[in-house]
């Protein structure tokens, strides 16, 4: 009797078994905990590796003796700010300073505004020998610093250009404006076409579509440009140590070789000197971080 009776029990309320819940699948560019930590110490590891060097910089700066780089180990005990205020007080750090900025600025404006205006030339017009004309601006960038700079001393000493901004920043502008021109006809060839017609339909010049309707459009191809433009302006040492010579007219690059001579180099001003220099690129780039990237991969493909 019992027996059937657990059997009739059993068979009229069954109970499944319990299941495993599945697990959802992995969405597409999900990593797991592994590779997720991966990731991140890859990255910690390459960022620190790169801020190394800064660190290591500012570090050496605060060495009071020009010869405390040698011996490392001593700085902590002795660490000090008057190298910075040596520098700032005692050279001609706001002449290089002012120097440097008339200079690279400068560039910056006058390089921008004839690369856009050149790479949206060949971007949209098709003038005979277009494409000769690109591989041309190529070609200037072959030469050697080497080469161009007695050339570029006979015709800026000829223009009366000699120890003059001008004559400096047209020389910057010679080696940036054809990389620059290159970036931006690539980035202008991913603007729709129809954007010009667009233009020309509501009554606007070939200039006006360009300065109202394609330059608002190009912000992040114009910030790599520029950024291009005034880096190379910034820290160039040749030109400027050969075309520039007036002391108050030294850009920082030159600048920091005063700091060393034949017999004697005076490393930890030096060091302080350099961690200065850094402080108006870095604003800079700051300035244009935003649109750098998209710049940069923008005009590397079309359509």
């Amino acid at each position: 009797m019992s027996t059937t009776t657990v059997k009739t029990t059993a068979a009229a309320d069954p109970s499944p078994a319990p299941t495993a819940t599945p697990r959802p699948p992995r969405g597409r560019g999900e990593r797991g905990l592994a590779g997720s930590l991966t990731s991140h110490a890859v990255l910690i590891v390459a960022s620190l590796v790169a801020l190394f060097p800064i660190a290591w910089l500012v570090f050496l700066s605060l060495g009071p003796d020009k010869d405390d780089y040698l011996h490392p180990g001593r700085i902590p005990g002795k660490m000090t700010f008057d190298n910075y205020t040596f520098v700032l007080q005692k050279t001609g750090f706001f002449d290089w300073l002012v120097s440097t900025l008339v200079v690279s600025l400068g560039t910056t404006v006058i390089g921008v505004l004839i690369s856009a205006t050149t790479g949206y030339a060949v971007s949209r017009m098709r003038f005979p020998g277009y494409r000769k004309f690109m591989w041309v601006l190529l070609v200037t960038q072959m030469f050697p610093v080497a080469v161009l700079m007695v050339p570029m001393y006979e015709i800026l000493s000829e223009l009366q250009l000699i120890d003059s901004y001008l004559g400096l920043i047209l020389v910057y502008c010679s080696t940036a404006v054809p990389y620059c021109a290159w970036l931006l006809k690539g980035y202008f060839d991913t603007i729709p076409f129809e954007i010009d017609e667009a233009g020309r339909v509501d009554g606007l010049t070939p200039f006006g579509t360009f300065a109202r309707l394609i330059l608002p459009l190009a912000k992040p191809g114009l910030a790599v440009a520029a950024f291009y433009s005034f880096i190379t302006a910034f820290g160039e040492v040749a030109f400027a140590s050969t075309f520039m010579l007036s002391d108050t007219k030294y850009t920082f690059a030159v600048g920091l070789q005063s700091f060393v001579s034949e017999h004697d180099a005076q490393q930890n001003l030096m060091f302080a000197t350099a961690v200065l220099v850094a402080l108006p690129v870095s604003a800079f780039f700051y300035l244009v971080q935003k649109n750098l990237v998209t710049g940069l991969t923008a005009g590397g493909t079309k359509g």
